[in-house]
């Protein structure tokens, strides 16, 4: 356990630093990172001793409270913030509220302005989903030497922005083994094999929880089956409160309080004994 100063000048205890991702890379230490959408996914993957968790940048709060000592990125979009001065005033208030790093998939100058204000930065390589239309479509990046080097140069790039780590997605697996001891930068691997520095998946993904995994994901659990039983039992009771509240068996004895003995009598002399004051 490290101990550290947050980007928003306040102490704080962390199990890795970015120095940290660089020795691992360097001693050839795979780690572990999966996505957390909230403090309760933090929580599970701290309590499971995941080395680091990606967020959406605005649930820093939230999953640094759950997580207080994980190494957490917060993420931003490719639409969120439109210049590279909104990249960087999200990503400074991201960091203050205790993000490790910030992981952005726009272009190299946003990196650079990012990184030159002493944060630490995760680009984006491969494919990216949301440029997929440069390449062809959603496919394996890399499959020949030529996308391969295309690939090394687009490492290359990042070292020269500033980047200290890349998510590296639907990559062929040689590639990234080639290329991740070549380059500077901490290689996050989802769909890119084992030459990655870190190992990435979604927590959806680990957990079973969708229902068409992409080919890159393995389940080692089934939240969906779960899911689906909470929805029909979901189901079922909503259908009992309706039948119950149509045919006046609900709300019955069990669930009322009467009034005292003798008063109901008392109240109905007296509702039948009232006229208005003014006629």
């Amino acid at each position: 356990m490290k101990n550290i100063y947050t980007y928003g000048g306040r102490p704080a205890r962390r199990n890795l630093t970015v120095a940290c991702l660089q020795a691992n890379k360097a001693a050839g230490r795979k780690m572990t990172q999966v996505s957390a959408i909230n403090g309760d996914e933090a929580g599970a993957c701290a309590a499971m001793g995941i080395d680091l968790i990606t967020i959406a940048d605005h649930d820093i709060e939230d999953v640094r409270a759950a997580a207080p000592e994980t190494f957490v990125t917060g993420s931003q979009t490719m639409v969120q913030y439109m210049t590279e001065d909104e990249a960087l005033a999200a990503a400074i208030r991201c960091a203050e509220k205790g993000a490790d790093a910030i992981f952005t998939p726009r272009g190299l100058k946003t990196i650079e302005r990012l990184s030159g204000e002493g944060l630490a930065v995760q680009g984006h390589v491969g494919l990216v989903p949301r440029k997929s239309t440069l390449i062809g479509g959603l496919r394996t990046f890399g499959k020949t030497a030529e996308e391969a080097m295309q690939l090394f140069q687009d490492f290359k790039r990042l070292e020269d922005a500033g980047a200290v780590a890349a998510e590296v997605e639907c990559v062929a697996v040689e590639a990234l083994q080639e290329i991740g001891p070549r380059t500077s930068i901490v290689t996050h691997s989802i769909g890119a094999g084992s030459g990655g520095d870190i190992i990435f998946s979604f927590m959806e993904d680990i957990c079973g929880d969708v229902e068409n995994p992409p080919r890159h994901a393995k389940a080692w659990g089934d939240v969906l089956s779960i899911r689906k039983q909470m929805q029909a039992e979901r189901g079922r009771a909503l259908g009992g409160f309706r039948d119950d509240v149509t045919s006046g068996a609900f709300p019955d004895a069990a669930h009322t309080v009467p009034m005292t003995a003798g008063e109901q009598e008392k109240l109905q002399e007296a509702l039948d004994k009232w006229s208005p004051t003014h006629q």
